[in-house]
Formats: C-alpha cells, sequence, structure tokens
C-alpha cells in the first residue's frame, strides 16, 4: 500500500506539471506554470502545512509561496518573465511535498499577451513588451459575487466596452444597491443564526479558507484577460458595516489572508494590487498598518505588480517606495481646467483619479453625474497626463446597479469614453501639458502632434496658437482636425499652417490664421504635423 501511494503521488506530480496526458506543454512567456501535489488533508493544511517552490533558468532564481487548494491539493505557480528552459525544485514540512523536482519550457508570448502592466515614463504605463497601455477603467465592485448569470452578462458587457480596467473588490461587499449574500464566502462558515431583530450572524474559521471562493474569483480574473482586461484587485474595503466581519479580521488574520491572495494570484499577469478602497473609512485598522500590509503583499509578489492604495477623504503616504502610482478619489481634480495635474506633480508617479463620481441617478451626490459631465471628466484628466476610471450608478432592471453588481451598461458615456480612448491610442505617444504653468487646455505627444481641449468653453473661432516649451521650429507645416467629443465626429479641416519664427511664449501661423468653429460645447482640436 506504502508502495502504491508513493507511486500514485510521483505520477500525479508528473501529470499536474506537464498536462493531464503526461506531455510537456510549453508556457508562454508572461503566462501561469501551476505545479499540483497530493498532500496531508489531516489537521489544517492551511496552518500546518508550509510549501513554497524555487524556480530557476540558469541565470536567475524566484521563489514563490505555493498554497492549499483543498481536497487534499497544494499548489505552486509561477509566471515565467524569460523564455527557456526553468527547472523547480519545491521545500515543505510535509516530506510528502518536499523535494519535488520538474522542468518546463518557456516560450515566446502570443499576439494577445503583452506581459503584465508597469509604469513607463514616470506618468505613464507600458505592457512588458513595450506595448503602450493607456488605462480606460471602470468600476465593478462586487461583480464576482453575484449569481453565475449576471456575471455572464457582465462579461458580455465589457466585451463591447472600452474599458481595460476594472476595480473589483475581493471580500463580497455589504453596502447600498449590494445586500445580497454571495455565492461564496473566503472563509469557512461555522454557524449561521438569526438575531431578535431577525438579522443573521455569521461564525468564521479564519484559520480555513474556502477554497472555492478564490477559485472562482480566479476564474473571473482570467475571465477579464481574455478580454484584455486589467484586473484591479481591491485587498480591503469598508463595506462590511459589522454583517460578515471580514474588515475585521485583526492584524494576525489579515497578513494569514495577505500571504494566501498572494500566493494564489501573484502569477496572474493582469492583477494589480489596490490596497485598499477608502482605506481611511476601514476604523478597524489603524493607520500604521496600512504599511505593514502593503509591504506584506510587495514582498510577496515576486513579479512587481502594480500596487495602490485608494483614499476616502484623506490622501495616504503615495509617494512610498511600495506604491507604483496613485489611486486617488477626487471628482473636484477634473472638474476644470489645471487641476488634475497639480497632484501628478506633488506624487511623481502615474495619476489615476479612480473615483470622480458616477455616471447615474442615484440620490447621493456622488452617484448622479450626467454623462456629459463623466466624459468631460475623462478629458479633463487624459489632456493634464493623468487618467480616469469610469462607474455607472443608474437604477437598472433588478437594482443591478452596474457600479455594484454589473449587468447591462445603460449610460451615455462609455460610447464617447471609447471615442477618447481610441483617439489617444492612435496619438504617437501618451500626452502631456505643453505649458503646465499657463495653459491648461494643449497638450502633446511630441513637437508633431497636439490635442486641445476646449471643454464647456463655446467659441465661434480658434487662431492657430501653441506653447512655445518644446514646440515645433520655424516653418514646420500642420493641419487641425475639429473633434466633437460628445457627437464623436472629427472634421479634417484643409487649412495648412506653417509655424513662424517666434520671439515670446507662444507660436503661432505665419498668417495668423484663424478658423471657425460650431459653437458647441466640448470641442477638441487635434493638430498633426503635414507633410506634402
Amino acid at each position: 500500500m506504502k508502495f502504491f501511494y508513493l507511486f500514485f503521488a510521483f505520477f500525479w506530480c508528473i501529470l499536474s506539471a506537464s498536462g493531464q496526458d503526461g506531455v510537456e506543454r510549453p508556457v508562454e512567456r508572461w503566462e501561469r506554470f501551476e505545479v499540483t501535489l497530493p498532500g496531508p488533508r489531516t489537521g489544517n493544511p492551511f496552518a500546518d502545512v508550509n510549501l513554497s517552490a524555487e524556480f530557476s533558468n540558469g541565470t536567475e532564481k524566484v521563489k514563490v509561496a505555493g498554497f492549499y487548494d483543498g481536497s487534499g491539493q497544494y499548489k505552486v505557480r509561477f509566471m515565467p518573465q524569460k523564455t527557456g528552459k526553468w527547472k523547480y525544485l519545491t521545500t515543505s514540512n510535509s516530506k510528502s511535498l518536499n523535494g519535488k523536482k520538474g522542468t518546463f519550457t518557456c516560450v515566446e508570448p502570443g499576439k494577445d499577451n503583452h506581459g503584465p502592466v508597469q509604469v513607463a515614463d514616470t506618468y505613464h504605463f507600458k505592457y512588458a513588451d513595450g506595448k503602450r497601455y493607456y488605462p480606460f477603467g471602470t468600476t465593478l465592485y462586487a461583480w464576482t459575487h453575484q449569481p453565475e448569470g449576471l456575471e455572464e452578462i457582465t462579461l458580455k458587457t465589457l466585451a463591447n466596452a472600452p474599458f481595460n480596467k476594472v476595480r473589483m473588490c475581493v471580500f463580497p461587499k455589504y453596502y447600498s444597491h449590494v445586500e445580497n449574500e454571495p455565492p461564496y464566502y473566503p472563509y469557512v462558515k461555522t454557524s449561521e443564526k438569526k438575531d431578535a431583530k431577525g438579522k443573521i450572524k455569521f461564525q468564521w474559521d479564519y484559520s480555513r479558507f474556502e477554497p472555492a471562493f478564490f477559485q472562482h474569483l480566479e476564474d473571473r480574473i482570467d475571465d477579464l484577460k481574455k478580454l484584455g482586461i486589467e484586473a484591479d484587485v481591491i485587498v480591503f474595503h469598508p463595506y462590511d458595516k459589522g454583517h460578515w466581519g471580514f474588515d475585521s479580521l485583526g492584524k494576525e488574520n489579515d497578513l494569514k489572508y495577505i500571504q494566501y491572495l498572494t500566493a494564489r494570484l501573484a502569477s496572474f499577469r493582469n492583477v494589480w494590487w489596490s490596497m485598499a478602497n477608502e482605506f481611511d473609512y476601514v476604523k478597524t485598522k489603524p493607520r500604521a498598518d496600512w504599511d505593514v500590509y502593503t509591504k506584506a503583499v510587495v514582498d510577496a509578489d515576486p513579479y512587481g505588480h502594480l500596487c495602490s492604495i485608494h483614499n476616502g477623504s484623506v490622501y495616504y503616504d503615495n509617494w512610498k517606495s511600495e506604491f507604483t502610482h496613485v489611486s486617488i478619489q477626487n471628482g473636484s481634480a477634473v472638474e476644470d481646467f489645471g487641476r488634475a495635474t497639480l497632484l501628478r506633480d506633488v506624487f511623481f508617479k502615474p495619476m489615476v483619479y479612480d473615483e470622480v463620481c458616477y455616471e447615474g441617478d442615484l440620490q447621493q451626490r456622488w452617484g448622479h453625474l450626467s454623462g456629459e459631465e463623466m466624459t468631460e471628466a475623462f478629458w479633463q484628466g487624459v489632456i493634464a497626463g493623468t487618467y480616469v476610471t469610469h462607474g455607472e450608478t443608474y437604477q437598472n432592471e433588478g437594482d443591478t446597479i452596474f457600479w455594484a453588481k454589473g449587468g447591462r451598461l445603460i449610460g451615455s458615456s462609455p460610447a464617447r469614453i471609447g471615442f477618447l480612448r481610441k483617439i489617444l491610442e492612435e496619438a504617437p505617444g501618451p500626452l502631456e501639458l505643453s505649458d503646465p504653468w499657463k495653459d491648461h487646455h494643449t497638450s502633446r505627444a511630441d513637437s508633431s502632434y497636439y490635442l486641445v481641449y476646449l471643454g464647456k468653453n463655446m467659441q465661434p473661432e480658434w487662431q492657430f496658437s501653441l506653447p512655445r516649451k518644446g514646440g515645433p521650429r520655424a516653418g514646420r507645416k500642420f493641419k487641425v482636425e475639429v473633434i466633437d467629443t460628445w457627437n464623436m465626429t472629427v472634421d479634417v479641416r484643409p487649412e495648412v499652417f506653417e509655424i513662424a519664427e517666434t520671439s515670446d511664449y507662444r507660436i503661432y501661423d505665419k498668417k495668423r490664421t484663424s478658423i471657425r468653429l460650431p459653437v458647441t460645447p466640448y470641442l477638441a482640436l487635434r493638430i498633426k504635423e503635414y507633410r506634402e
């Protein structure tokens, strides 16, 4: 019997590492390689068994933590960042898991695999393969805690939406318009009772995770990856109100949760870490603990995924090195010109305004932006060299408010946001304000490409004029396109403008030419070098 068990364990290891037919399958660069091993079921495998593995390719070594996935199965996941032959060796306090060896081959990525997103050029982002990434996010806090049918509708909506990033909570949310019980819970439930008022009271075994909860979360993150969408995973949030108690686990359990979560998710190339949504509203966690939690996440992630922390009323210390970018809640920053760039110049990191209020019809002041206001917020952010996240809070059929539960989009801003995304992705590079001190309407990718946003201002004409700083030399020629950002039209004007010699802070056309504009709000001008 002992021989049979050892043979079964060895055979299972080979199948898990190589595929069910025993054939080694190559793994794309930045994809996920997984080893599954049979191990102890007795006692508490989550607490009693330690498992890690070292992956090496001859020039570098990467150590990753393993985890218990239930039903006597233990897993180690790895995201190779270099092609070639890799080998691994496990380490465990369990004899049946210790010293397991194997190899796999990492090959070049497929056409839709650009790797994880990284910071580029101080204020912007690129995929690991160098392709530019411009975050156009949306908010779906509790979408993975809904019935399967609704989740599938959400995925179909996202497949036809312009968004390439989703903000989403790990823990379920108990808040206005999202008070349903989720299909899965993150911990093993020990009791469920109703108090005298009929309110359900739960008891949990915080030493035992519920693998089905995390498996479901992983499936949905993979679904987003197939759609080219980054999962901005919110590790903690304050929207529990004592209903489940997941916001008040205590520091020791919080750190165990972080260890388990990162072991499971760090190998997913489309994962970002958001330490919290509205961290300052999580009253059960002292401010100083957020440094401890953030360091725990960063130290447990050998791949350096993007990491931020989101504020409510008070900003966190976003300048700290663990944070790769800044995630801000501040609607006023994108209500008018010259505001969005100010915080960027404080933190010197990519600035993502992840909550600027939402398009919808809720009574709360944060939930009733018009489509025009939501679209305007995106343009204000992009012109300033920053980025903005969308949310929709219309009360849809069945109370499936998109921002909370997902479902279908019914607002007018997503199409206009998609139009802006196309404009930005067609530019030769990310935008920066040309003259951040004096001109908050004019942004540039380089001296051959400018985007001027007029916003709500309605003017009958525009005289060709650009900031001198970093501008084109005399003699270069340009053409102008008038963009109606709301009606999503582009009018290519026939005039050709030639740059004159300049001696002040502005650049003009030799003839000081002006063009007529339709007297309507939300116009933009795309100015591109013209070569005959």
